[in-house]
């Protein structure tokens, strides 16, 4: 009995130590030291430094490795450093992924889930607009090209509505002067953001606007890994991340740019993503007739 009992507590003790085997460890063994980790959406070193310094020291203290930052001007010169194994992680968001992917072999390490990730229509409160198909023959704002929540689903939102992008309106791509554009009058109706319905109400307080179309949630913003990268590496670096995702979470929201992004829209660290869960975007693409 006493036997049995010790054997059952050892097997437990075993198995415990087996689930965590990457928890908190250092992984230099196994992974590159240092790994380097590109960025697209900020430019120079300065400024991507004050986002992630935080979590590239939460990183190493949980890893043990060290995670060098990389600035690139765009998701080009991004894809293009995968496919040649010039960095190992890239911060992408939905649009990038699917490209890289067609491009190089890839993995998703993690993604940054955000429930209210989508893309809204936004028309002054006292416009005849009522619904996409009354944007025919009027002027539209949306953000960058490429951009998934600004560009691509605005784009099908438009063309599922009926309406030809081409003939049947007047798109501007305004990038970030899309705002100024909608509370100026200069256009008649902008697309991008769910989030950007808050930096309207910044910039005209006192006006009133409305929301005439949402998309569905969107995937979250992956985290992805060069295919190229040990397997061993990429299991150990999803289990020791996922073992410490609170911790490394904390620090990514830590810096005034990242807080603001992600904090108080019940975002998180999640593992479960898969490349399939990115054919929405492809199919995006497909029904706007944007190649990718």
């Amino acid at each position: 009995m006493h036997k049995s009992f010790l054997t059952l507590a050892l097997t437990a003790a075993t198995l415990a130590t087996t689930a965590t085997t990457y928890a908190n460890e250092d992984l230099s063994g196994i992974c590159p030291n240092p790994l380097r980790m590109a960025d697209t959406g900020i430019e120079g070193m300065g400024p991507l430094a004050e986002a992630f310094g935080p979590f590239a020291e939460a990183f190493e203290e949980t890893t043990g490795l060290e995670l060098k930052m990389f600035s690139l001007s765009n998701r080009t010169a991004a894809g293009t450093a995968l496919q040649y194994d010039d960095v190992d992680l890239v911060f992408a968001g939905p649009s990038e992924f699917v490209l890289f992917d067609r491009e190089s072999d890839i993995e998703i390490l993690f993604a940054i889930e955000r429930p209210h990730y989508g893309s809204s229509f936004y028309v002054p409160a006292d416009s005849d607009i009522e619904s996409l198909e009354d944007l025919a023959g009027h002027r539209v704002a949306l953000k960058d090209v490429g951009s998934t929540s600004g560009h691509i689903f605005p784009s099908q939102m438009l063309v599922d509505a009926g309406l030809d992008i081409k003939r049947d309106l007047e798109i501007i791509m305004a990038g970030d002067a899309r705002i100024a554009a909608l509370v100026n009058g200069d256009v008649d109706a902008m697309g991008g953001g769910n989030r950007d319905i808050d930096e309207i109400q910044a910039m005209d307080p006192n006006g009133e606007y409305r929301v005439i179309a949402t998309s569905d949630v969107l995937p979250g913003d992956p985290v992805v890994m060069r295919g190229s990268l040990d397997d061993a590496c990429k299991t150990a670096l999803r289990d020791t991340l996922n073992a410490n995702a609170d911790t490394l979470w904390s620090a990514l929201i830590a810096t005034e740019r990242n807080e603001g992004k992600f904090l108080n829209r019940d975002s998180s660290l999640g593992f479960d993503r898969t490349n399939e869960d990115y054919d929405i975007v492809r199919q995006a693409y497909e029904a706007a007739g944007i190649p990718l």
